[in-house]
């Protein structure tokens, strides 16, 4: 599989057979499926904290570190593309709707460069 030509729906319904075929979805609710996401994240985190930026950038080029970065993201993207599934969410749809939300909270003009 690759980003250029894999797409959300195929990714969403990988996700979906996997949970079916255990038949995880009884226990796929909002406060579950959330809460997986923030273990992940914070999974991801775990991996750098008390890291200087340099050190963390140097650990992403490590094949052990990375490796064990990009596993806990597919974790994160996994709970994400499952909490689509469960809740109905057109993900695209979203992803749409709060870019347009963060462009006139966030204008160019004024956050170019800086937060």
């Amino acid at each position: 599989m690759n980003d250029s030509n894999t797409t959300i729906t195929e990714l969403k319904t990988i996700v979906e057979d996997f949970v079916s075929e255990r038949d995880w979805s009884q226990f796929h609710n909002p406060k579950n499926l959330s809460m997986a996401l923030a273990i992940e994240a914070s999974e991801l985190m775990d991996i750098f904290k008390w890291n200087t930026n340099k050190e963390c950038e140097s650990m992403m080029l490590e094949k052990n570190t990375r490796q064990g970065a990009i596993d806990e993201l597919a974790d994160i993207m996994i709970y994400a593309l499952a909490f689509t599934n469960r809740n109905n969410i057109n993900i695209s749809s979203a992803i749409e709707k709060k870019m347009i939300k963060n462009r006139k909270k966030y204008p160019t003009e004024k956050f170019k460069g800086h937060f």
